[in-house]
């Protein structure tokens, strides 16, 4: 039956609501209850149109919304097809205790821990890299890229003998501009600095705003290059819990920030946090930017994979609540376009001339080319037609690797699938220390990334982050169960 213009929920219109969306809860409603199992086909898009007497544009719109929402899968030359649905056999990754105060800002000293790890995974090259936050160079538009820097070299022959202009090429920082509207951000060209990736802008954001001994909060656990950065600029980092599921506690930093009076800014990662995978609702975004104005602390937003959210609706970034200036955006295109080009930008806000002088001063230009290519793939259209079949894929080996380690791994194993994204943040039974599983899984030709060096206070040695960079095989199942024998074994 056709949907009628009231909402099948509660029989009232909804002439508010836009009709793909009323038509696509309709099916997700479907689905849920098992009318439409999973592999069924969905109808034709023409069929859509007729049983539902709606537009073209509204049949794709509903057809791609559910797609991105995890509930259809598209085949090429086939149609749209029911997907099974994503429930995990494990128990979710705990959340945090919030209510208890933090405890205080340390120097950060995991230089050797790091260092360590990283040595050994490079000392085994051929080692299955279950352990990176990068895809495979296959899921990205190489042959498109190449055409794109070949016709721009043709075009403009000395390319790459100009010296760049100060602050990045006007036609990238145009280009980011304009794509940054279509998430709410407001920023002018000129108010934007491109950098050489997202870890160069929070470089330059700390060394903004922050000075060798002042303190940073940052969320627990946390990227280790974020780790990195803050020990060689000698700060402090104040640990905040961070949920599995909605991102930093609001509560805990709010404690925290209340009986510290020290720290210069806090470091966030909203969308697909590395390493937890978990994803700020839009309603805690704007809390947080109420409750850091309060306390007169600086919101640094470190924003890489905001494009990997699912659905992408929900990443709007933080930077769009903030009316003062005072949250130095930090994103970047390395994890979803071409992770061979150090590419990203910084809206820096009341420090923007300090960023630029730090820049400047830091690593002068950056190159023209690469920055040309990305304007030009991103105004074509391409980059959304890219990153549409870049989230389903990356959803297919989520859900592939997921269903792999409940299968192989103890039960009691822990496992918050995320809403997008690579990276997945796994709970290991008690007792089991991911130190000694990493140097396991090296010698059977396995790299995973130990909980341990994501936090400076040891608090996360019972958790690996496993990522999901290639189509799942064979070589990866077999992967995921020798890691779960070694699971067992270490136990």
């Amino acid at each position: 039956m056709p949907l009628s213009n009231d909402d099948p929920r509660t029989n009232l219109p909804m002439p508010d609501e836009p009709l793909y969306e009323r038509l696509a809860e309709h099916y997700r409603r479907v689905i849920q209850a098992g009318t439409l199992a999973p592999g069924d086909r969905m109808p034709s898009v023409r069929a859509f149109m007729k049983q539902h007497r709606v537009s073209l544009s509204t049949a794709l719109q509903t057809l791609r919304r559910l797609e991105d929402a995890g509930w259809l899968l598209a085949k090429p030359r086939a149609g749209y097809f029911v997907r099974r649905p994503v429930v995990s056999k494990l128990a979710s990754v705990q959340e945090p205790a919030v209510n208890a105060l933090p405890p205080g800002a340390q120097f950060v000293g995991l230089h050797e821990t790091i260092s360590r790890v990283i040595e050994r995974s490079h000392a085994f090259p051929d080692a299955l890299n279950l352990g990176g936050a990068t895809a495979n160079a296959q899921f990205y538009p190489t042959s498109r890229l190449q055409a794109l820097t070949m016709r721009l070299l043709r075009r403009r022959p000395t390319l790459l003998t100009e010296a760049g202009a100060p602050g990045g090429a006007m036609e990238f920082r145009q280009a980011m501009a304009k794509r940054a509207l279509s998430y709410d951000v407001v920023v002018s060209p000129d108010e934007l600095i491109v950098t050489s990736g997202g870890i160069d802008a929070v470089n330059l954001a700390l060394r903004a705003v922050a000075q060798p001994g002042d303190t940073i909060a940052i969320e627990s656990p946390a990227f280790f290059g974020l780790l990195q950065i803050l020990e060689s600029l000698g700060l402090r980092a104040l640990e905040i819990p961070t949920s599995p599921t909605t991102g930093i506690s609001l509560e805990a930093l709010d404690v925290a920030l209340s009986a510290y009076d020290t720290v210069k800014a806090l470091v966030v990662v909203p969308h697909l946090q590395n390493p937890l995978g978990s994803v700020m609702p839009n309603e805690r975004k704007a809390d947080l930017v109420k409750l850091c104005a309060r306390h007169g602390i600086v919101i640094i937003e470190d924003d890489p994979y905001r494009d990997l959210v699912e659905p992408a609706d929900a990443a709007r970034p933080i930077k769009s609540w903030d009316r003062d200036g005072n949250v130095i955006y930090c994103p970047t295109l390395s994890k979803v376009f071409a992770p061979g080009i150090r590419l990203g930008w910084i809206s820096a806000g009341r420090w923007h001339h300090r960023v630029k002088m730090l820049k400047f001063a830091q690593s002068r230009l950056s190159d023209t080319l690469p920055q040309l290519v990305a304007a030009e793939f991103i105004d074509s259209g391409e980059f959304d037609r890219h990153l549409h079949r870049f989230r389903e894929r990356l959803r297919g080996q989520r859900d592939d690797m997921c269903d792999a380690i409940a299968r192989y791994f103890p039960r009691d194993t822990r496992l918050s699938p995320p809403d997008g994204g690579m990276l997945l943040w796994v709970g290991l039974p008690e007792g089991v220390s991911s130190e000694k599983l990493f140097e396991a899984a090296l010698t059977q030709g396995i790299r995973v990334a130990p909980g341990s060096i994501f936090s400076n206070s040891n608090l996360f040695d019972s958790f690996i982050r496993v990522s999901c960079p290639k189509p799942f095989d064979h070589d990866m199942e077999m992967a995921i169960r020798r890691l779960g024998q070694l699971v067992e074994t270490i136990a």
